[in-house]
């Protein structure tokens, strides 16, 4: 059931989101435990999934509100 789950949503496949790869802070290239030390954005038969590792998008608030918005 929640390979269904992760299934459903749309990711990039990358090597920063696989469960063999290990970032640097600096996430330009990642250590991966199959192909050695490859770029971030790429990718390899040997490829899972990591939810975990997944960096989700930033949320933008809106912010021009005024005083008439908090008023009942």
């Amino acid at each position: 059931m929640k390979q269904k789950m992760i299934s459903k949503k749309k990711y990039t496949s990358q090597c920063s989101n696989c469960l063999y790869g290990r970032s640097p802070k600096d996430r330009s290239v990642v250590l991966c435990s199959k192909k050695g030390i490859v770029e971030g954005s790429s990718t390899c038969r040997h490829y899972k999934y990591d939810p975990l590792k997944r960096i989700p998008n930033k949320v933008v608030i809106n912010s021009d509100f005024s005083k008439e918005d908090f008023e009942i």
